[in-house]
């Protein structure tokens, strides 16, 4: 994958996620979802430490943004 696509992205599932507010579901519903909301934490975690991995494997840091 490019380098600019790759970004981009990234870029849209911080967005996507961005919009996801488990507060406001229902209860029942979160009970429901839970295994499958639990899998997706999951996966998302795993690929974004691996990413961040490579990051530190070539010797940078991965650093939160300060903000202005």
């Amino acid at each position: 994958m490019r380098t600019n696509e790759g970004l981009a992205r990234l870029e849209a599932a911080v967005s996507a996620l961005g919009d996801v507010d488990v507060s406001a579901w229902p209860e029942d519903t979160l009970k429901e979802q839970l295994g499958e909301l639990s899998a997706a934490l999951v996966a998302l975690d795993t690929s974004l430490s691996r990413i961040a991995d490579e990051v530190r494997a070539r010797g940078l840091r991965v650093e939160e943004p300060v903000p202005v």
